[in-house]
C-alpha cells in the first residue's frame, strides 16, 4: 500500500485510544501501558488528538475497515498519516478491541498469557518492528469459553483479606482474557460484597453461575435461616432471591444458569423426601427452570441462558423426565476425570454418556474438569493425571457432537494447572490441537534451558499416574493418597477393622478391610518406583538449568512429582503399620506410622518450597487435599498405638529397647521417668531396628 514496511514501536510510541472509552477497554489499555513500561522502561504516550501523530490508533470498526463481522472480532489496518505509517487496532466491540490489544502485546511485545502465574520475565527491548500487513482475527471454535474458578481455596487463603481482593482476582481474569476466554464463574459461594463478579464485568467478561447457585442467587438457607428449602412449600421465598439476582445483574453481560439443586450442591429431594420417583423429581426441576426462565425474560430482552445437565439432572434428562426451555444452551459435564460420562457418586459409577445425541436439538456446550475435588482420587494440587491426548479426544468428540457453543473449564487455583489450561484454550480457539507440538511450544515459552528434556518429563508424568480402575480415565491425583488414608485411619481407630469400609468400595470393590488396606498398599507400591525415578530425573535436570528456570521448573513440575512420591510413600508406610498392628507388633506399627508421618510431612515441605516471594502463603489454605488433616490423623493414630504397649508411663519401650543393659535393672524410677516424645522415640527405635537388620 505504501513503501514503509514496518512500524517502529519503542519508548516514544504514542497511542490514541477510543473517545469515550469504556471501562473494559480502559482496563485492557492499562495492561498495554504496563506491558510497554516493562518492555521499554517507559509507558507509551497516550494522545487525545490526531495532531500529536499517534503510532497506534485504537478504535471500533467501521464498514470501510472490512473487519470480520462476528462478535469479538478484531483486525489490524495500516495507513499513512503525514507520511508516517500508523497501525490501527480495530474491534467490532469491546472484547474485540481487548483481544486485539492482547494479541499485540503477546505477538509483538512478547508478553505471555501466563507471565504472572509462571513468573516469566518480560524481555526488555529497545524497539519492536511490526510488519505493515493487514491482519484479521480468526473466529474461535467456541462462542462462550472460560473458566470456573472453583475449589479456589489457595486463592482464598493466599492473602489475609477475605473475600479475595482485586490483587488476587485481577491476574486470574487477565490470564483468562489473554488465553482468549470471554466467560467466567468467579469463585464458589463467596460473600456477596466481594469484588470478584464486578471486577470480571469491568474487564469485559461474561459472568455465569455455579449450577448450585441458579441465576447467581443467594443460597436459600443463607438468606432464610430456619426456613425449609422446599420450593413447593416456599415458592415466593425462592422467587424473591431469583428476582433480586436478576435485578442486580440485568445490566451486565450474564449467561444465566437455570437449575434446581438442593443446598450445598446436592439433590433437592434431600430436603423434600416426598419427591421419591424420577417422574416427580424431573417434573419439579422442569417447573422451576421454566419459572426461572420466565422471570429472566420479564426483565431482559434476548437473555443468554444455559442449563447444566450435571449429576442427577443429567440422569433424569437422559431418562426423559426433564424438559429444557427452548433457546437454552444445554451444558453437558464430564465426570471430573476428563471423560464425558456421568460422575461417580460415592460408590455408584453408572458412566452414562454425557453428550448430546441427534435427538437433542438446540445449542450445546460442556463443563469440563482439569482439576477436581471429590474426596476420593481427584487432583487438586497437582496436574491433571490422565494423558492429555485423552483430554483432546474427549473435547474434540464433544465438538463433533455439536457441543461447541459453550466450554466452561474448571480451573481451580490457576497456578498448578497452567499446562492443561493452555491446552484447552487452544482447543476452544482453534477446535483442535496437536498435543506434541503444543507441549513443545508451551515448554519453550516457560523455559530458556533444557526444553527438550523438560518436554520428555512432562510426557512421562501422565503415564505414571496410578491407574486405580479399568477405565483409561481412572487415574489418581494426589487426593488418592489422603482421603482414603484418612478413611482407613478413622475406621481402624473406631475399632471397625473386622468389617469392610464401604466408603472405599468405589476403588477396591466389596472385600474385607484387611484386603482393602492391602489394595491401596499395592497400588502405591506399583506406582512409587516410576514416580521416584521421575523425581530423580527432575533433580538431575534441575542442576543443569538456568537459575530462573530452576525455580519455575520446581513450582510448575517437580513439586507435583514430589507430592506423588511423598503421598505414595506415606500411604505405604501407613498400610505397613496396620499389618504390624494386626500382628500385635505394636512397636513396629508405631515406627511405621511415624515414618508415614514424616513422608506425608515431606508434602508440606514441598509446598513450602514453592511459596517464595509473591507466592508466600499460597498453599496455606490447602483445605481440600488437606495434607495437614492427614498428619493430624496419623498423629492421633500414633498416640493410639503407643497406648497399646507403652502406657501408662510411656517409658516401657524406652526401657525395653533403648536403655543400656547396664542400667535396666539398677535405675531409680524417680530419676528416670522423663518420657521421650513420639518423634524422638520413633526415631531412636527406627535407628535401632536398622542396626539390627
Amino acid at each position: 500500500m505504501f513503501n514503509h514496511s514496518f512500524i517502529l514501536i519503542d519508548k516514544s510510541t504514542a497511542i490514541f485510544p477510543p473517545e469515550n472509552i469504556t471501562t473494559p477497554v480502559q482496563n485492557a489499555l492499562d495492561m498495554i501501558v504496563r506491558d510497554h513500561t516493562k518492555v521499554f522502561g517507559k509507558p507509551p504516550i497516550l494522545t487525545s488528538s490526531f495532531q500529536e501523530e499517534p503510532d497506534l490508533i485504537i478504535r471500533y470498526a467501521t464498514k470501510e475497515d472490512d473487519c470480520p463481522e462476528w462478535p469479538e472480532s478484531y483486525c489490524f489496518r495500516f495507513n499513512l498519516q503525514d507520511g508516517k505509517p500508523v497501525m490501527h487496532i480495530i474491534g467490532n466491540d469491546d472484547l474485540g478491541i481487548i483481544y486485539g490489544l492482547l494479541y499485540y502485546s503477546r505477538h509483538y511485545l512478547g508478553v505471555d498469557p501466563f507471565w504472572f502465574w509462571a513468573d516469566l520475565p518480560i524481555e526488555q527491548k529497545a524497539e519492536v518492528l511490526i510488519p505493515v500487513q493487514d491482519y484479521d482475527s480468526q473466529k474461535p471454535k467456541v462462542r462462550y469459553r472460560g473458566w470456573f474458578v472453583n475449589d479456589e481455596v489457595c486463592l482464598i487463603g493466599w492473602k489475609e483479606e477475605y473475600p479475595p481482593t482485586k490483587e488476587v482476582w485481577y491476574p486470574v481474569f487477565e490470564a483468562l482474557l489473554r488465553s482468549g476466554g470471554n466467560m467466567v464463574i468467579p469463585g464458589t459461594d463467596l460473600p456477596r460484597h466481594g469484588i470478584h463478579a464486578d471486577l470480571a464485568s469491568e474487564l469485559g467478561l461474561w459472568v455465569t453461575h455455579h449450577h448450585a447457585e441458579p441465576l447467581g442467587a443467594e443460597m436459600f438457607l443463607r438468606a432464610y435461616p430456619g426456613k425449609q428449602p422446599n420450593y413447593q412449600e416456599n415458592p415466593e421465598l425462592f422467587e424473591n432471591l431469583w428476582k433480586e439476582a436478576i435485578e442486580k445483574q440485568k445490566h451486565q453481560k450474564i449467561i444465566w444458569v437455570l437449575s434446581f439443586r438442593g443446598q450445598g450442591d446436592a439433590p433437592f429431594w434431600q430436603y423434600a423426601p416426598e419427591f421419591d420417583t424420577p417422574e416427580k423429581r424431573g417434573d419439579m426441576i422442569s417447573k422451576v427452570v421454566e419459572r426461572q426462565y420466565e422471570l429472566i425474560r420479564q426483565s431482559i430482552e434476548q437473555p443468554v441462558c444455559s442449563m447444566a445437565l450435571y449429576g442427577e439432572i443429567a440422569e433424569l434428562y437422559k431418562e426423559g423426565h426433564i424438559k429444557v426451555p427452548e433457546g437454552v444452551i444445554y451444558i453437558w459435564a464430564d465426570n471430573g476425570y476428563g471423560k464425558m460420562v456421568s460422575r461417580r457418586q460415592g460408590n455408584e459409577n453408572l458412566r452414562i454418556p454425557s453428550l448430546p445425541t441427534a435427538e437433542d436439538h438446540g445449542e450445546h456446550g460442556i463443563y469440563y474438569h482439569i482439576t477436581f475435588h471429590d474426596l476420593q482420587a481427584s487432583n487438586h494440587l497437582t496436574m491433571f493425571p490422565s494423558p492429555p491426548k485423552m483430554m483432546i479426544e474427549e473435547v474434540e468428540k464433544a465438538f463433533e457432537a455439536r457441543a461447541d457453543s459453550y466450554l466452561l473449564l474448571n480451573s481451580g487455583n490457576i497456578r498448578p494447572h497452567l499446562y492443561p489450561l493452555d491446552l484447552v484454550s487452544e482447543l476452544w480457539n482453534k477446535g483442535t490441537v496437536n498435543q506434541e507440538k503444543h507441549l513443545e511450544g508451551f515448554i519453550k515459552r516457560l523455559y530458556q534451558t533444557g526444553t527438550k528434556q523438560i518436554t520428555q518429563l512432562y510426557q512421562s508424568y501422565f503415564n505414571l499416574s496410578i491407574p486405580y480402575g479399568e477405565n483409561k480415565d481412572d487415574r489418581a491425583g494426589e487426593e488418592f493418597y489422603h482421603h482414603p488414608a484418612r478413611e482407613i485411619i478413622g475406621h481402624w481407630l473406631q475399632g471397625k477393622a473386622d468389617i469392610p469400609l464401604s466408603k472405599l468400595f468405589w476403588a477396591t470393590g466389596k472385600i474385607p478391610f484387611d484386603e482393602q488396606v492391602l489394595w491401596f498398599k499395592n497400588k502405591c507400591e506399583n506406582g512409587l518406583m516410576g514416580w521416584e525415578k521421575l523425581l530423580q530425573q527432575c533433580r538431575n535436570l534441575s542442576a543443569e538449568l538456568g537459575e530462573e528456570d530452576q525455580q519455575r521448573f520446581y513450582d510448575q513440575f517437580t513439586l507435583h512429582v514430589e507430592l506423588h512420591v511423598s503421598g505414595c510413600k506415606g500411604f505405604i508406610a501407613l498400610c505397613n503399620g496396620y499389618f504390624h498392628f494386626k500382628k500385635q507388633e505394636y512397636v513396629l506399627a508405631f515406627v511405621r506410622v511415624s515414618r508415614s508421618l514424616r513422608y506425608y510431612n515431606d508434602s508440606i515441605l514441598a509446598l513450602k518450597r514453592a511459596e517464595h516471594e509473591k507466592w508466600e502463603n499460597f498453599y496455606r489454605a490447602d483445605w481440600l487435599t488437606n495434607v495437614k488433616s492427614t498428619l493430624y490423623s496419623l498423629d492421633a493414630l500414633r498416640k493410639f498405638i503407643r497406648m497399646q504397649g507403652d502406657s501408662p508411663d510411656f517409658f516401657l519401650w524406652y526401657k525395653e529397647y533403648l536403655m543400656p543393659e547396664t542400667e535396666k535393672y539398677i535405675y531409680l524410677e524417680n530419676t528416670h521417668r522423663n518420657p521421650l516424645s513420639d518423634d524422638e522415640l520413633s526415631k531412636r527405635l527406627e535407628e535401632l531396628q536398622e542396626m539390627v537388620n
